[in-house]
């Protein structure tokens, strides 16, 4: 490309001051087989009096990359052929659409003009005609500056009245502006929320100081994800630090705003107007609850947990967990009745801090507390009551004059359709609960009922049988999740798994049937299954990736890569829409086999992730061995990453040694927005989980 820098002359054209107010110069692509042409409208130019920078574009195939390097104001081709002036017309339409497109050419007349304007051009004109050139220039120039000026307005207005909206619609909301983490302007209702009399006592003041430790990494994630747009109306968890020293528990609204013509976040806390229904459903749940901890009383809680087991889980797993303070008895022996029962109901503010949306909590025994839980996995229950234990653990209850220290276990079991209710759930749970006070307390114990080799049996010969005849029924079918971009890249990304079909066509969930199919040798024959489906899937919706797991037995399976060569063909799916998925765990035992697979996937353009990453023994280690495209965060990080430390650490050396490599980061099951705001600080790039989308079927129309 050859680039001319034309200036204006001494005088300027009067048609020029109308959109021309400064001396900038104004980008011109130019398209020419010569340079003659481009010298001969550099002439014209200068003679208007406009001020023009021009790139000369010899050949067609460079002006994508013109439009894209320069951001021209204006296209000029010399004498195109018919083919030429399509080609770059829709190459505009494409990148650049508003850009106008002049042809010049040595003669014109209104059939060449016709031809020419119906492939793109705005204008043709004839270079025997100098003023005419100029006069359309001059034109086709004001009418794009014009319109630019006019879209821009437009967008602006938009803004001012959404934030104005916002304003009114809040009027009697609390607001704080934060701007680079200091407080800027606060309204009366959050002085009054946070117990201050003048702004001048928090402004000026960093943002962090009215908030508690744990709420600090996601409110600082969030704050750098909304001010860049990243933000969605996400309700943020927040433990509040008022003016007298006590706390308070808000959600919190983010949203862009200005100050003083700089942008800002609007941290709001929402008035909440109650009509009579939510105010009398409030009043009955009240009733249900413990006044001092709000967590649900025992005969209450009970109900709510059987209702719920009658219900088949929406996906992943449910555990029944009971907590129980080690030590109880000496406790209330030595700090007295009263001091007991505040120290529950601190103890239970804390295990409340930590619920997941769909989290059922209350008081069981004396001191005991009872939760049914659902997460992804068993281990990421496991890490849940891990990381609630380790809470629990450091910290220190402030109990009159006094600060007190006390442990907690956790008994949990784990629930299949084998159980046969509540009673037994429990029983079990507080079997687990006696072998942790038998190892001294402070952990977590999990104790699944499927562990005796002949009940084990019994369960596979019957789920071998519903699998055979599932699949050979063709009664399984795919379900796909959403994995969104934390980037702001738009991208249509999917996991998908697989659901099997009962004979009166009831989903049935992996975890119920899977466990069978891996002991009995027919996880390959499934997993062929979901690779042809979501080839189809591929051929015909073109999704940017589709990440499809393989079981250990389909890594161990030499005639795999044969199979699936074979099906990319009959699809006709492009390979490289496809990810191939693989745990951590499979990864290390079979670390020869997981190497040559992911060599032959290479050789066919398919992706290769590793999933549930950072849980192994030496996830840092392995990440250096493999070249893979993503790695795939093992959801048992997020359970309570947003209160702590160390968990944090570890997912940002994740993601630290991915990004020397490459290798673009997800985060699993990603549940609630403090837990988004802090993997968006910490540089994850994708997450996938319900606060996305809930898994939904696959429906392909013919």
């Amino acid at each position: 490309m050859l680039e001319f820098s034309i200036f204006a002359g001494a005088e300027r054209h009067p048609a020029t001051e109308h959109y021309l107010s400064n001396s900038t110069a104004v980008p011109v692509l130019v398209q020419s087989v010569s340079r003659d042409p481009v010298e001969r409208l550099n002439s014209l130019l200068r003679n208007s009096g406009l001020a023009a920078h021009c790139t000369w574009i010899p050949a067609v195939q460079d002006v994508p990359d013109a439009l894209e390097q320069l951001n021209p104001e204006l296209m000029v081709l010399f004498a195109p052929t018919t083919q030429q002036l399509a080609q770059i017309a829709a190459v505009r339409d494409q990148m650049a659409a508003g850009v106008p497109l002049i042809v010049i050419r040595d003669r014109v007349d209104s059939a060449v003009t016709g031809e020419d304007m119906a492939r793109g051009a705005r204008d043709t004109v004839s270079i025997a005609s100098p003023e005419h050139v100029q006069a359309v220039i001059h034109r086709e120039l004001r009418s794009f500056r014009m319109e630019r000026t006019l879209t821009d307005t437009l967008r602006a207005a938009q803004d001012y009245r959404r934030q104005l909206e916002t304003v009114l619609h809040r009027s009697n909301d609390a607001i704080a502006q934060v701007q680079e983490g200091i407080v800027v302007q606060v309204n009366a209702s959050w002085l009054e929320l946070f117990g201050y009399a003048e702004p001048s006592a928090l402004v000026g003041q960093p943002v962090m100081d009215l908030f508690d430790g744990e709420t600090q990494a996601p409110l600082k994630g969030a704050l750098g994800a909304c001010l860049q747009g990243r933000w969605s109306d996400h309700l943020l968890k927040a433990g509040a630090m008022l003016a007298d020293g006590s706390g308070v528990a808000l959600e919190l609204v983010l949203a862009v705003g200005e100050f003083d013509g700089e942008p800002c976040v609007q941290l709001i806390v929402p008035a909440h107007k109650r009509d009579d229904r939510q105010l009398a459903t409030e009043l009955a749940d009240a009733v249900c609850r413990d006044p001092a901890s709000g967590l649900w009383l025992r005969q209450h809680l009970l109900r709510l947990c059987n209702e719920r087991l009658a219900k088949p889980p929406t996906g992943g797993v449910r555990c029944l967990a009971v907590l129980r303070p080690d030590k109880f008895a000496e406790l209330a022996k030595e700090h007295g009745v009263t001091a007991t029962e505040e120290f529950l109901a601190l103890y239970a503010a804390q295990v409340r801090a930590m619920l997941g949306p769909n989290d059922i909590a209350g008081h069981f025994g004396a001191a005991s507390l009872l939760l049914l839980l659902e997460r992804g996995n068993t281990r990421d229950a496991e890490a849940w009551s891990e990381s609630l234990v380790e809470r629990i653990a450091k910290h220190g209850f402030a109990l009159g004059e006094k600060t007190v220290r006390v442990t907690c276990s956790a008994g949990l079991a784990v629930l299949t359709s084998a159980d046969q209710g509540l009673d037994a759930a429990v029983a079990v749970a507080q079997a687990a609960l006696q072998r942790c006070a038998d190892r001294g307390g402070g952990q977590v114990v999990v104790n699944e009922r499927v562990d005796q080799d002949t009940r084990v049996m019994a369960y596979d010969q019957v789920w071998v049988k519903h699998i055979k005849a599932a699949l050979a029924e063709n009664r399984f079918h795919l379900v796909q999740q959403p994995i969104a971009s934390l980037t702001g890249s738009v991208q249509k990304i999917f996991d998908v798994a697989v659901r099997m079909l009962d004979t009166q066509a009831r989903e049935v969930l992996p975890s119920e049937f899977l466990p069978a199919a891996e002991r009995n040798d027919l996880m390959r024959n499934i997993d062929r299954w979901v690779l042809r489906a979501a080839l189809e899937v591929i051929a015909k919706r073109q999704p940017d990736q589709m990440f499809v797991r393989l079981s250990r037995d389909s890594v161990l399976d030499t005639t795999l890569l044969e199979w699936l060569t074979g099906e990319l063909k009959s699809t006709g799916a492009e390979p490289q829409r496809l990810c191939v998925q693989v745990t951590e765990a499979v990864t290390e035992r079979h670390l020869p086999q997981v190497q040559a697979l992911l060599g032959e996937l290479r050789k066919r353009q398919i992706k290769f992730a590793i999933e549930h990453f950072g849980a192994g023994r030496d996830s840092q280690g392995l990440l250096g061995t493999l070249a893979v495209d993503y790695l795939k965060i093992d959801g048992s990080l997020m359970q309570g990453l947003a209160g702590n430390l160390e968990l944090q650490q570890r997912v940002h050396a994740i993601v630290e040694g991915a990004t020397r490599r490459a290798i673009q980061t997800v985060a699993e099951r990603i549940e609630d927005a403090n837990t988004m705001a802090v993997v968006w600080q910490l540089g994850v790039q994708y997450i996938q989980g319900y606060l996305v989308h809930a898994p939904e079927e696959v429906v392909l129309k013919s």
